[in-house]
């Protein structure tokens, strides 16, 4: 048996894609498909700041388009938002703050139900929460995960758009985070009344570390596809890629 570290890449059916906004931008993305045919969920990522480094392979991303097609049969579905570039490739456009970053989203989403994906999840992180806050509650969406939200751009009034939908949103903030820790991220977050917040101790914004990555993973499992955690430590070493 072979320990899952921070480099492991298991079975998945891999497919670089593009998505093609209402704006007329094209998106460069992959979508990472459990290789057993069986879709439990779909989660559609959001990923960080890209002024600020964020990207398709932002790590936590990565790894869960690694690891949850085989450990859990979720279909992954990773994308560089309008101007991000990775070695998948460059987004046409250009960052626009949040605003226009809603057609990507629309775009993901609506490719995961083109696709015959089965419930849908945002998951979105830090400058993605943003973007999942302001623009997921009217998606054809069963959920939202929100990882080291900072509330920046977040508007009580999309609280209030969420609170409204009744759709489940689930909050990991860590202890430590640079911009929302727990105690004000409680208060902040009050208009969103279904809003399951967990503070997640010693962790920082970033999820640096296997021990985070996995609490991180864990939590999204257990939340869009709970039969299938908790997710293992060890694979057969004649899986691993």
């Amino acid at each position: 048996m072979a320990e899952v570290r921070s480099t492991t890449v298991l079975p998945a059916i891999r497919e670089e894609i593009e998505l093609h906004t209402a704006d007329g931008l094209t998106l460069v993305g992959e979508l990472a498909m459990p290789a057993s045919g069986r879709v439990a969920a779909t989660l559609v990522t959001m990923h960080p700041l890209p002024t600020h480094g964020g990207f398709m392979d932002s790590h936590v991303f990565r790894k869960a388009a690694w690891r949850l097609p085989y450990f859990a049969d979720i279909a992954v579905l990773r994308f560089n938002t309008r101007g991000t570039s990775s070695p998948r490739g460059r987004s046409e456009g250009e960052f626009d703050g949040g605003a226009g970053e809603a057609h990507d989203l629309r775009a993901a989403v609506a490719f995961a139900h083109e696709r015959g994906l089965p419930h849908v999840w945002v998951v979105g992180w830090s400058f993605g929460t943003e973007v999942t806050l302001m623009h997921g509650a009217d998606q054809d969406i069963d959920g939202a995960v929100l990882l080291s939200p900072p509330l920046h751009r977040a508007r009580d009034e999309d609280l209030e758009r969420w609170a409204a939908s009744g759709k489940p949103v689930l909050a990991l903030v860590p202890e430590h985070d640079d911009f929302l820790k727990p105690d004000e991220a409680r208060e902040r977050f009050a208009p969103l009344t279904q809003l399951e917040l967990v503070a997640v101790p010693d962790a920082k914004h970033l999820w640096v570390g296997e021990r985070f990555v996995r609490i991180v993973l864990d939590a999204i499992v257990a939340r869009v596809a709970p039969e299938r955690e908790p997710l293992p430590a060890y694979v057969p070493t004649s899986v691993v890629q």
